[in-house]
Order: C-alpha cells, then sequence, then structure tokens
C-alpha cells in the first residue's frame, strides 16, 4: 500500500456512473416494483452503500476509509438503467474506488434481481465521472469520453 500518514485528511469526493442495458419490459417491470425478489432498485441502492463502506474487504491495496456519506441513484430510461454513486470521506486518500464499487455492485444486483427474467442485460459503461480534493486537484469526465 502507498504510505498515505503524512498527508492531512481533505475533504474527498467521487461520482462513479454505469449503465444496465435491458430489454424494454424489463425496465417496466423494475419501474412498476414487479420483479419476484422485491424493489430491484432499494435492494441494489442498499447493496452499493454497503459495498462502498466494505471497499477495502475486496480491493487489496485499497486504504480503509471511514466514509462520510454515499449516495447511490438511478434513472430508468427505455432500454437499461443508469446507476450513479457519490462518496464523500474527510481522509488522507481518494474516494475513487468506494464509488466504483459502489456502483458495479448496484449494477450487479440489479443484474441479480432481474436476471429470472433476462439474461441478456449487459453492465457497461462503468467509469469515474468526477473527484474532487486531494494534492491532484479536480477531475471532471467530459460527456465525449463515455457514452
Amino acid at each position: 500500500m502507498v504510505d498515505v500518514t503524512p498527508k492531512e485528511p481533505t475533504h474527498r469526493r467521487a461520482i462513479a456512473r454505469c449503465k444496465v442495458l435491458m430489454k424494454p419490459e424489463t425496465t417496466v417491470a423494475i419501474a412498476n416494483r414487479e420483479m419476484s425478489k422485491g424493489d430491484v432498485l432499494a435492494v441494489a441502492r442498499v447493496a452499493g452503500i454497503q459495498a462502498a463502506k466494505r471497499t477495502s474487504d475486496m480491493i487489496p491495496l485499497c486504504h480503509p476509509l471511514l466514509v462520510g456519506s454515499v449516495y447511490v441513484n438511478f434513472e430508468i430510461g427505455d432500454d437499461h438503467v443508469s446507476v450513479e454513486a457519490q462518496v464523500d470521506a474527510v481522509d488522507r486518500t481518494g474516494v475513487e474506488m468506494e464509488a466504483l464499487h459502489a456502483c458495479a455492485t448496484a449494477a450487479l444486483t440489479i443484474y441479480d434481481m432481474c436476471k429470472s427474467v433476462d439474461r441478456a442485460m449487459v453492465i457497461s459503461d462503468l467509469a469515474l465521472w468526477e473527484k474532487t480534493g486531494g494534492r491532484s486537484g479536480t477531475y471532471r469526465r467530459t460527456d465525449d469520453v463515455v457514452s
């Protein structure tokens, strides 16, 4: 692991996004809460939050952080669900991995809860969209980098 002990804690924020591509009838079932396993987006939100808090357990060289807040939000499109995870912390290292892990886990949860009706789903475009804080400053992805 990288030694971060000499660094001063600062406010860190990261936003990650991805999409779960699916049949239009699957998005309708999610929106109408008709999936047999329950409320897909509520369960996926909790899974994403848990994932952000446990990132260092899954990513071997990732520092354990005291996560201050996690927001996992969804937008249902005609043939996809967009996932966005935002993680904030005051610490010595960034929260990019926590945001990416939360986003990916929320997407995997959507897949798990909907696979009985749509095994052809695809999780795509997982990317860091924004990062603030720390020595390297602010990073913002532009729309033309990832669709």
